[in-house]
């Protein structure tokens, strides 16, 4: 089984359920520690401490380039020293494998 930071998402458009919370914690323990699942597993977390603004800002960048090359974009909040990234496909109100090979890309930076 190749690994998450190998795959390419695949689009996703609805008709899919979500990954249910068990589907969902087997992928978890593929990726850094420091990821989170929601309460309601419906959302993919982390969150991220940078000396500065700058820092933040070009790790957001970052980021923003594997969402673009994926397809698949995550919500960020950034501000003075931190990045906050949640992953959830919107299309089926949940997690797909999408998030977690997004994840898994940003754990290489």
């Amino acid at each position: 089984m190749s690994e998450l930071f190998e795959k390419r998402c695949v689009p996703c458009e609805g008709g899919v359920q979500p990954l249910d919370r068990a589907a969902a914690e087997v992928l978890l323990a593929r990726l850094h520690p420091d990821w989170r699942l929601a309460e309601d597993a419906r959302s993919l977390n982390r969150s991220y401490k940078f000396r500065d603004f700058f820092r933040a800002m070009s790790f957001a960048n970052a980021v923003a380039h594997v969402a673009n090359v994926e397809d698949h974009h995550p919500d960020l909040e950034v501000g003075y020293g931190y990045c906050r990234i949640a992953y959830r496909t919107h299309s089926i109100g949940g997690l797909s494998e999408n998030d977690f090979i997004c994840a898994a890309k940003i754990d290489r930076l």
